[in-house]
């Protein structure tokens, strides 16, 4: 299959983690509100099947506490909003205000797979605190462990590149 090569083109500097970390706000704001109508659509799915009496009584009991499909469904919303992003377009709409792009480095928009192993080590990132995103600090050509895993690059874009 050929690379899809983003536009435009040219050798763009690494992101530092200010800016980084600004489109990781931006978008974490998309993403409660993407989750929020995923759980609101999910429990009118429930209600519809079970009524909502026996959903209002099942939830006062805590049978709806820690559902497994409630979290799967979240999980694939999350990652299905940033796998459309980055290998469609590079950027995912906060990364689009920072003027930031994720693409391989031949400048080419990263694959299905990439955008798996990105998301699943930058949750472990996460989870150790934020040291995988802390990274950029310390390594030469600013990759986190997630660019350095899915063997990707978070770029910088011109601020004059959506002018022409």
């Amino acid at each position: 299959m050929p690379k899809h090569l983003l536009r435009p083109q040219g050798d763009y500097p690494c992101a530092g983690l200010p800016r980084r970390l600004a489109a990781i706000f931006y978008d974490a704001m998309l993403c409660l509100a993407l989750l929020i109508v995923v759980a609101f659509i999910y429990k009118l799915v429930l209600m519809g099947f079970y009524g909502e009496a026996q959903l209002k009584q099942m939830s006062d009991a805590g049978a709806l506490d820690g559902d497994p499909l409630l979290s799967t469904l979240l999980l694939l919303s999350l990652f299905g909003f940033f796998a459309k992003f980055w290998t469609h377009s590079g950027q995912t709409l906060g990364m689009q205000v920072w003027g930031l792009r994720m693409q391989n480095r031949d400048g080419s928009a990263i694959t299905l797979w990439q955008a798996l192993l990105r998301f699943l080590v930058a949750i472990g990132s996460w989870l150790l605190l934020g040291l995988g995103f802390l990274w950029v600090l310390w390594d030469k050509e600013k990759r986190s462990w997630h660019d350095m895993y899915s063997d990707s690059q978070v770029v910088q874009l011109p601020k004059n590149i959506h002018k022409k």
